[in-house]
């Protein structure tokens, strides 16, 4: 019989509603015997059942829920179903690029706290549950089986476990693979169409942000004989499929040298750089160096503003300031692609932001799309951490 977590009347109606955490001070009570990491049950303040998951008495968010059904057994027979349902997903919905997928989104698989992307014949995996770390090598065999019951050799597993969520879980920070294996920590996926680089041991998140895969295509299809420039562009994900789908003329911009080199390799490995120019600058300030009808799209994809509430007003005047900047100089006809990857940046505020943007920059924004992120970091109706991705298209009036 498992250990109990009493939630508060408070408290139980999030879960209810498909909240897959239970916070800390929506608790009322845990059996003395339970310790982190064990499957517990959340009951009601009368008893009744509620969900199951893993105990993390150290941790804000104090069980993680793996399900709502009382007798399901926790283990390997559970963890096989659980990534072959994720897997089987990403077959459907990401069939042109399952060399490069994620393939377990946390919360949205039904896996709180589990991260794997696939690059190639590599696994990169991160953990954030204390829980699912203490069942790691059960978890890594599952996953091993599945892609070889689909014939897909999986040659080893990375570990990016050097985020900084871990050690809210109480969790070591490190990378490295997984075992004895020793194998080149670079590899070259095909996005689209497109080669990149990717690099799982230095790169960002598990080597490259999977998440904007379909949004770029959206820029490569209307990019066709026009100027662009792909603001914080990093190692060039927009400026490159702008420069593949036939723009005359396609500027990166982004602070950082190292990732600019980067993006330079990957236009030379796709015979690109001719119609390609790398600046390396502060996006604010560069924005202010550009003429009015000097670039016919202007991409904004900057890092997250904020990675809490508490910075959210700071986060707010940051992007409205980027976004008047480029409404300013795209009056004509223009398009303004703009995007936020902070969770805390509720859409409500977005949309809130770029209204005010145009306002004050006397601009009419027409909407060609409303997106978010790539299908195979799917969004659970219930879990608003699981959305986080806004992208914006608009032509500039």
């Amino acid at each position: 019989m498992r250990n109990k977590v009493v939630i508060s009347n408070q408290g139980a109606p999030f879960i209810e509603k498909g909240q897959t955490w239970m916070y800390a001070n929506n608790l009322v009570h845990i059996d003395k015997n339970a310790v982190n990491g064990d499957v517990v049950d959340i009951v009601y303040e009368n008893g009744r059942y509620l969900a199951t998951g893993f105990l993390n008495r150290d941790s804000h968010v104090i069980v993680r829920i793996l399900t709502r059904q009382q007798d399901e057994k926790i283990d390997e027979t559970f963890f096989m179903k659980r990534i072959k349902f994720a897997y089987d997903f990403r077959k459907c919905v990401e069939r042109k690029n399952l060399t490069n997928c994620r393939y377990v989104f946390g919360e949205a698989d039904g896996l709180p706290g589990l991260t794997v992307d696939r690059y190639n014949d590599i696994l990169v995996t991160q953990i954030t549950s204390y829980g699912l770390e203490m069942r790691k090598e059960m978890l890594y065999g599952c996953l091993l089986k599945v892609f070889k019951q689909d014939d897909v050799e999986i040659k080893a597993i990375y570990e990016r476990n050097d985020v900084k969520a871990r050690e809210k879980e109480g969790l070591k920070l490190y990378k490295g693979f997984y075992g004895n294996h020793k194998l080149a920590t670079t590899t070259i996926i095909n996005e689209n169409g497109l080669k990149l680089y990717v690099d799982i041991e230095n790169g960002q998140k598990t080597g490259y942000f999977l998440d904007q895969k379909s949004n770029r295509l959206l820029l490569r299809e209307m990019a066709y004989g026009k100027k662009v420039c792909d603001c914080f562009s990093h190692t060039g994900g927009f400026a490159l499929n702008a420069a593949l789908g036939g723009a005359s003329e396609v500027t990166a911009v982004d602070v950082s040298k190292t990732a600019l080199d980067e993006a330079l390799e990957n236009a030379k490995l796709n015979h690109l750089e001719d119609r390609m120019k790398f600046v390396q600058a502060d996006v604010f300030d560069f924005l202010d160096t550009i003429k009015e009808n000097q670039y016919d799209i202007i991409v904004l994809d900057p890092p997250a503003f904020t990675k809490n509430r508490r910075t959210i007003d700071h986060a707010y005047k940051g992007y409205l300031e980027i976004n008047k900047k480029a409404m300013n100089v795209l009056r004509h006809g223009g398009y303004l692609i703009s995007c936020s990857c902070s969770r805390f940046m509720e859409r409500e505020m977005y949309e809130k932001m770029l209204r005010q943007a145009a306002s004050e920059t006397g601009v009419t924004l027409k909407q060609v799309s409303v997106t978010q992120q790539n299908h195979d970091h799917p969004i659970l109706w219930g879990m608003a951490e699981t959305s986080y991705l806004k992208f914006y298209i608009f032509q500039i009036i």
